[in-house]
This record gives C-alpha cells, structure tokens and sequence, in this order.
C-alpha cells in the first residue's frame, strides 16, 4: 500500500491528511485557539466529590470542570498484553471508594483524556502517560507493556527484553508499533528525552498553584511526526517553508533515514486542490456514500450512536441474489471501516448489514470488517449480530468527530436536518389569518412567504376552496420572497389605498 501524509498549513488552521493508495484514509484539522486538549496535563482542584456516581469535578482552568471518574484513577490495561506485574501494583479488578482518595479542595494532577464534547467537560485521569516515538512512559505504574499491534511473538518477545534494560525502577513503559526492529540504544534515548520530561512536570506541580496547565500536547503537526511518519510512509508533503525547514530538523533527530521523504509545496494551486483533498473533505460530510459496485451507504450520527445503512442501490449483480447481497455488504464493510477512521467516528456503532440468511455469509461480513478495522489505530470493538441482524460495534472517543469541528447545528431546524413541509406552513399561516380576521382586522392584508410555499398555494387554491381565509369585501395578498426560509413568514395589514395599488402590481390576490 502506498502512503503519503499532506500537511496544509496557513494561518488560521493546520490540516494533515494520511493518503492510502491516493485515498484519504484519516484527516485531522487543528484550528488556532482551539488546539487539542487531550494529552495535556493540569494540576487541578477537587471541586465536588460525588460518591454515589463513583466521581469527582475538579477544576483545571478550563470553562467546565474536568470529570474524574473512580475507574480513571488506575491504569486501564485492557488495550495492551502485560509482560510483568509487581505484587504492589493495584489490581485490575480494584476500583477505589473515591470518597476515601479525593477531598473537595484538593490539589491533583489530572490528564485530559477525552475532549470537551457538547456540554460535557473533558475526561481526565490520574494516570499519566508520556508518548515518545518508539515507547510511552507511565510513571505511576510499574510493568512492560507491548502493544498488540504488534503480531509477531518473537518480536514482542525481543522488544520486551530490549526495553527491560532501560526502564526506571517503579515506572512503566509501553513498548509502541513504531519500535519493530529497533534496538536497545534507540530505547535508551527515548527514555531519556522521557524522564526527562517527567521531572519538569514534577517541578512545575510542586511550583505552581492549581488550577493550572503544566504540560501542554505537541500541536498537530509534531504529533504526525511522533506517531504517523513511520518507514511505511512513501512521503510527506507540506505547503510552508518555515515548518517544511522545522521538520527537516525534527526528522533528522528522530527517524533520519526517513528525511529525504519530506517535500516542500510550492506549486500552483493550492495544494488540497491539486490532490483533490478539498472535494474528499465535503464527501466526510455527506449523508450518503456510494460503493464502487453502484451499492451504497448512509450514515447518520446522533448524541447517542450512530447508525449506518446498506442498500444495494445501483449494484445487481451476476449471479444469486444472496450472492449479490453478500459481495454488497462487503464492499460496504470496507468503505464503513475507511469512513469510521475519515470521519473520527466514535462511540457506539449499528450497522445495518442487508440481510443474509447463510451463516457463512454472515461470517464472511463480520471477518472483512474486522480485517479493515485492524487498519485503524484507534481501538475498536466488533460485539457481533443481534437478533435484530445488527451489527453492534464500539470505537473509542477521544475528541469530537471531523462534522462537529467543520459543521455547527442547524440555527433553523436545531440540528435535526429537518424543516416544516410547505402544508404545515400554509396551515400556519392559515391559522395566523383567521385570528386575525377574528379579532376584527377587516381590511386587507399582504402575506410574504418563501417562493415554494407560494407556489403550493397558487397551484391549490380554487374560488370554491380557498387554502387562506378573506372577509368580504377584502383581499388576501401572497409575495413570494427569494431567500426567505422556508419556515419563515409575515402578515401585515394593509391600511391605505395607495399601498393597496402597489401590493397589487407585486404580489396575487386570493
């Protein structure tokens, strides 16, 4: 597979594209005054103690209070396999009473974890870890862990034993998918640069009062270097001398060899459009995304889950219909798996898969979904097939998906991406007419609506029904309005001879 990473850079936000095969696999945008938060580190304040949610608010300078849930206070082991465990640490199973480890008022130092999202404050945890290129220091715990990313045991085998030799005593490491093939000398200066950062974060904590940031993440563009430019990335292309010259630097301390795959943009034009990255961008965004067999997907995203629709649209096959269904949902589980890492897609997730009536069929979709997704570097979990026929499947959140950081809430419809059909508009307008015609206001009035909804009432009004209410003698008035909402309107009253004639010659009587 042929990989590029695109960096864009300008003065109002940082975008980095991964391509795979010249397809855009995973985008992340980081806007100015808006940067990531999660990584940081903060020496908080305990606000608020709740026991009976087994949580804690503590304050860390941010507009809401951090959420500390007991369960964050140890180390979560589960997305890594253990080399060695020491009788002292805590247990996997030991949640602690958070009322016997946290005082409102209390000084701690939390890490975010997960990102403010809506109205909910970040996520953070009293365990902190410290990512480097090739190992993530723990300092709070004391084991080897390898990630399982990496699949060959002799390898795991030999990198658990390489890093032995250089972990401090009563700290932990996480030996990264970066460190295949690297050796005990590369750990050491990894350590090194590690602790190191440790014991200034240890000084800044004694030094400075809470609530207060004490260790920031890198920003956006020195994190692709740390965890995504990697020896199988052909080449990373960036349209900004200044960092272009930046990186040259940091590569050639971190990953040398990898130095002559950085390129510097210049050409003309902009180069999101020469790579045809802009166009990728709003298809994240769309609703619907066709397969290339003619079937398609559509993926609606709620507060609580997000679902996602197969339909075998244009494809219909050669041979058997379940045939057809089967390669359908397939294809489909490849494009969902590309479209969960493109979109940041997280939380809870329901595929509705066509139906299948063969096991094997079913097997077969579950196995192609799960070979995709190993793709992903975020973890996810596929739970099965319900007896509904849905797929239920997990994907861990750490920040909001990329439509929360490109798109905003409908200020018409709240969100819900639906509006007021012209009948209900005309009723309303109807009913807003009557009233007035009930409380006496007989003299004509000028109904101003948007130009669908005027049509609606031109095409169905007769003299014998009329959809909008008169008084004898007087008139009913509509005015098409171009880019009036949809859901918009207004009734005036008509008081003088002379408007009278001017409504005339603009808008239709009924």
């Amino acid at each position: 597979m042929h990989k590029e990473i695109v960096i864009d850079v300008n003065p109002y936000q940082t975008r980095v594209v991964l391509l795979e095969d010249g397809s855009p696999s995973e985008i992340y945008i980081e806007r100015r005054g808006k940067e990531r938060l999660v990584g940081n580190i903060y020496k908080g304040k305990v606000q608020n103690v709740l026991p009976g949610m087994q949580a804690a608010f503590v304050d860390i300078g941010l507009e809401r209070n951090a959420f500390l849930y007991a369960g964050d206070i140890v180390l979560d082991k589960s997305e890594f396999q253990f080399g060695s465990h020491h009788e002292g640490d805590q247990k996997l199973d030991e949640t602690p009473n958070v009322k016997d480890i946290l005082k409102p008022g209390q000084d701690i130092m939390v890490q975010v974890i997960k990102e403010p999202i809506g109205t909910k404050g970040a996520r953070v945890t009293t365990h902190i870890t410290l990512p480097g290129r090739s190992l993530v220091l723990m300092p709070t715990v004391n084991y080897i862990g390898v990630s399982r990313r990496i699949d060959d045991e002799c390898e795991r085998a030999r990198l658990k034993a390489a890093v032995e030799g250089v972990k401090p005593p009563d700290m932990g490491v996480i030996v990264r998918t970066a460190a295949v093939g690297k050796e005990v000398a590369d750990f050491a200066n990894d350590m090194a640069f590690l602790t190191r950062m440790w014991s200034r974060i240890q000084e800044k904590e004694r030094l400075l009062s809470a609530p207060r940031l004490i260790h920031a993440e890198e920003p956006l563009m020195f994190r692709t270097l740390r965890d995504l430019f990697s020896p199988d990335i052909h080449r990373l292309v960036i349209n900004d001398r200044e960092f272009f010259e930046k990186i040259q630097v940091v590569v050639g301390i971190l990953a040398p060899a990898l130095q002559e795959r950085v390129e510097l943009y210049e050409g003309v034009p902009d180069m999101f459009d020469t790579y045809k990255l802009e166009t990728a961008i709003d298809k994240a965004l769309a609703r619907k995304v066709w397969l290339k067999n003619g079937g398609y997907i559509v993926i609606d995203q709620t507060e609580a889950l997000t679902t996602i629709d197969v339909n075998t649209g244009k494809y219909v096959g050669n041979d058997s219909l379940q045939e057809t269904i089967t390669q359908t949902n397939c294809e489909a589980a490849k494009e969902i798996a590309r479209q969960l890492r493109l979109r940041d897609i997280s939380g809870i997730i329901i595929i509705d898969f066509i139906d299948m009536d063969e096991i094997a069929d079913k097997e077969r979709v579950l196995d192609t979904l799960r070979t995709e997704l190993r793709k992903d570097r975020t973890k996810s979990n596929v739970l099965g097939i319900t007896q509904l026929g849905l797929v239920e499947m997990t994907r861990k959140k750490t920040r909001p998906c990329i439509s929360a950081t490109l798109q905003a809430p409908c200020p018409y419809c709240g969100g819900d991406g639906k509006v007021l059909s012209r009948e209900t508009m005309i009723l309303k307008v109807r009913k807003k007419l009557m009233r007035a015609l009930a409380e006496g206001e007989s003299c004509s009035h000028l109904v101003r609506v948007n130009p669908s909804v005027a049509e609606m009432i031109q095409e169905n009004s007769t003299q014998e029904a009329p959809l909008l209410p008169s008084a004898a003698g007087h008139s009913i008035f509509v005015q098409p309005v171009p880019g009036m909402h949809v859901e918009e309107f207004t009734i005036s009253p008509i008081t003088s001879p002379s408007e009278l004639k001017h409504i005339r010659s603009i808008a239709k009587a009924y």
